[in-house]
């Protein structure tokens, strides 16, 4: 199986016609220039070498993040575009991707997309609930992102959505209920981000003046473990749990971060994950009708980690919470996510 690698290219803030009050796109980035298609072109052939240098079969994509691509002027847009679709046509590269907002798509920018080889489009959604989207200032309707959703389907792209928890005056109900509205217009994949404070933002100074309190990193495992089962249970991908950690994005305590709050961890979607195989092997546990002291789990190689939990916080909360101990074994004929489980000591042993 090829391994997948997305080559990142920043295009901060360019053409989108909203200040979101949680958004500051060069922070995010790190991004403090403007993209060019020189400064492209230098990033993708220093990625390719980096791959090269692997000697793995790869498939590779090129990707356009931050602000709303589609929204820049189409000068701009071809211009990025023809320097990654160079790439594309000489086999270096598979595909493209870009992300942008749901008001900035029509018939002729799926067109000019498709033209230059780019084969999936990201939506940031954030929420269902309109009255949440007015309150962050995000400029666009869910009908938006309905009617988006459905033209980028329809064209033959693969629909990608992100949503965020923990947005102002937004409740775990919200959340829940935006899962299922995107669960609806059947995306391929969907990233979930948890709402971070970021210098210089609007957000902030609601956060200073006590307007706003963002989630904890528990509270948000917490409702990050129901939307990742609702996608998976409908054969949605979670492609990502919170912002990539960078010199920017990373501990409000390191001076150099961005982050002035909020439910930043530089692994949640390994908390996330660590939660959800908890609740397994628990639930799993209680079906049993005996006092159980020793539990053997067997799981695929790549679930080992999360079984464990970050600094083995499952094993210990286990034993302290159930007097359990886990004996933990691997099978690669197990399917991945899956799990065999053995009680192999009681208490009336």
């Amino acid at each position: 199986m090829k391994r997948q690698y997305i080559i990142p290219i920043f295009v901060p803030h360019l053409g989108c016609p909203n200040d979101c009050i949680f958004c500051n796109q060069k922070s995010i980035s790190g991004q403090k220039n403007e993209m060019t298609k020189e400064k492209a072109d230098i990033i993708i052939k220093n990625y390719l070498k980096s791959i090269n240098e692997q000697k793995e079969d790869a498939q590779i994509e090129i990707a356009f993040f931050g602000g709303s691509f589609t929204a820049i002027p189409e000068e701009k847009q071809e211009e990025l575009l023809k320097v990654a679709y160079e790439y594309v046509k000489n086999g270096s590269v598979e595909s493209i991707r870009i992300s942008t907002r749901p008001d900035s798509i029509n018939k002729p920018i799926l067109k000019r997309l498709k033209k230059y080889g780019v084969k999936t489009i990201e939506l940031g959604v954030q929420s269902a609930n309109n009255y949440i989207l007015n309150r962050i200032n995000r400029g666009h309707t869910f009908e938006d992102v309905k009617r988006a959703s459905k033209m980028i389907r329809w064209n033959g792209f693969k629909l990608g959505h992100q949503m965020m928890v923990g947005l102002p005056e937004s409740t775990r109900l919200d959340e829940i209920n935006t899962a299922k509205q995107l669960i609806k217009l059947k995306p391929k994949m969907v990233r979930i981000y948890p709402t971070l404070v970021i210098k210089n933002t609007k957000l902030e100074k609601e956060y200073e003046e006590g307007i706003y309190k963002p989630l904890s990193v528990v509270q948000t495992v917490e409702i990050c473990k129901d939307l990742v089962r609702m996608f998976v249970d409908k054969k949605i991908d979670v492609i990502r749990i919170g912002l990539q950690t960078t010199d920017e994005i990373s501990d409000p305590n390191n001076k150099n971060s961005e982050v002035v709050a909020g439910a930043y961890h530089p692994a949640l979607r390994q908390l996330v994950e660590t939660a959800m195989w908890y609740d397994a092997i628990v639930g799993k546990i209680k079906k049993l009708n005996v006092k159980v002291k020793e539990v053997e789990v067997t799981v695929n190689p790549i679930d080992v980690n999360n079984v464990i939990g970050h600094k083995k916080e499952n094993v210990l909360k286990l034993k302290d919470t159930y007097d359990v101990d886990l004996i933990l074994k691997q099978d690669k004929k197990v399917k991945q996510g899956k799990s065999k489980i053995q009680v192999t000591k009681t208490y009336t042993d």
